[in-house]
Parts: C-alpha cells; sequence; structure tokens
C-alpha cells in the first residue's frame, strides 16, 4: 500500500470528498476535546487556529468572544468554515479571518497571539520547527496549544489512523520551550476516547 504524500493536494481532495458525502456529519461535529478543556477558562483576544480545517474550532472561539485567524491550505474547507461563520450570524463571521496559506511556509506575526492552538497538524518538515515558528507567533502572557496524534499506539504498538503522519510529540515541544521563557502547565500523552486509536500528546504553555 503507498503512502500518502499528506500535501496540499491530498488534503485539498480529501477535505473535497469528505465534505461532498459526510457534509451532516461534519456539520455535527464537535469542536476539540482539548482545545475546550485546556481553553475554556482563557480571556478571549486574539487568536491563531493553525491548520483551522472546517473550523469547528474557530468557530468555538469566535463565539467565545475570540478573534481568530483560521489557517488552512484547502479552499474546500476554508469555504465551508466561512459558510458555516455566516450561519452562525454577523457577529461571530465579523471576529473571524479565513486565510489560505501553507503552514509549512506560512511565517505568523511575530508575538501577536494570545492563543495559538495547532491541533493535529501534520506536520511536513521539522516538528520542532514547527513549534519554535508556531511559538514565536504567542505574546507575552499568551497561551501555546499543541496536540498531535501519535502515529503507534503504545499500549499495543499498533499503527493509529495517524501512521504514516509526523505530528507534534511531548519531546518536540520540551525541546523548544525554554523554561525560562515558557511556563510548561502541560505535557502529556493521554489516551483517545476510541479504544486501539491510541494517544495524544498535549502541550499547553504559557508565555512568561
Amino acid at each position: 500500500m503507498t503512502t500518502p504524500a499528506y500535501d496540499q493536494d491530498f488534503w485539498e481532495q480529501l477535505w473535497a470528498r469528505t465534505l461532498r458525502e459526510h457534509s451532516d456529519g461534519i456539520a455535527r461535529r464537535p469542536p476539540n476535546a482539548h482545545l475546550i478543556a485546556e481553553a475554556s477558562a482563557l480571556t478571549p483576544g486574539r487568536a491563531l487556529d493553525a491548520g483551522c480545517g472546517h473550523g469547528s474550532e474557530t468557530l468555538w472561539l469566535a463565539a467565545r468572544g475570540w478573534q481568530v485567524t483560521a489557517v488552512d491550505f484547502s479552499a474546500a474547507a476554508l469555504g465551508y468554515g466561512r459558510s458555516a461563520a455566516e450561519s452562525a450570524g454577523p457577529q461571530i463571521a465579523a471576529r473571524i479571518d479565513w486565510v489560505e496559506a501553507d503552514l509549512g511556509i506560512w511565517i505568523p506575526q511575530s508575538a501577536h497571539f494570545d492563543l495559538v492552538a495547532s491541533l493535529y497538524m501534520h506536520i511536513a518538515g521539522s516538528p520542532t520547527e514547527m513549534v519554535r515558528r508556531m511559538a514565536a507567533a504567542v505574546a507575552p502572557g499568551g497561551t501555546l496549544l499543541m496536540v498531535g496524534h501519535q502515529p503507534i499506539d503504545p499500549a499495543t504498538g499498533a499503527a493509529t489512523p495517524a501512521a504514516g503522519q509526523q505530528q507534534v510529540s511531548v519531546a518536540d515541544a520540551v525541546a523548544v520551550l525554554d523554561p525560562s521563557a515558557w511556563e510548561l502547565l502541560v505535557a502529556e500523552e493521554r489516551v483517545r476516547a476510541t479504544a486501539g486509536s491510541g494517544v495524544d500528546a498535549v502541550i499547553r504553555a504559557l508565555r512568561r
């Protein structure tokens, strides 16, 4: 079996097919549980949703008062998210800036965001470099939240749905986030709810 390239064309085709065939299920999909757990108590400000996909997390943030920059390189996913935001009402839609860009090369504004969230993003290059780039976008006093689905289930040694992808790990974050500049609040692997699907690396850090 050929390993997918996980490039822009792959994700565009996947999103287009998924949104075409499973739009009802996508509409009912809740925002990420790790985001809800880690960000619910944060004071709204400027947020970057890096790798926003179809936008459920972006809409969740905007509904809570965040001004969100939502970045993805799938035009199909962004189009769905934009339509969902417009359906949610003008106050929600006005809080979101949808940006079509490749996060492998796109550089966010330095020290600008009160929250930078990157959830399940496949990383084409160096994971530590991606952590470094996302961390640089966090303003003093702001939060970095990164979640990565690990490709191997440590309990069984079996491949997970993220097999073949490179997502952030706890080790990647610890290697980059200097304790003199960051307070590491969460750096752990959490078992996923679905049996046999492995674990998520969850990293939440506060910029000093």
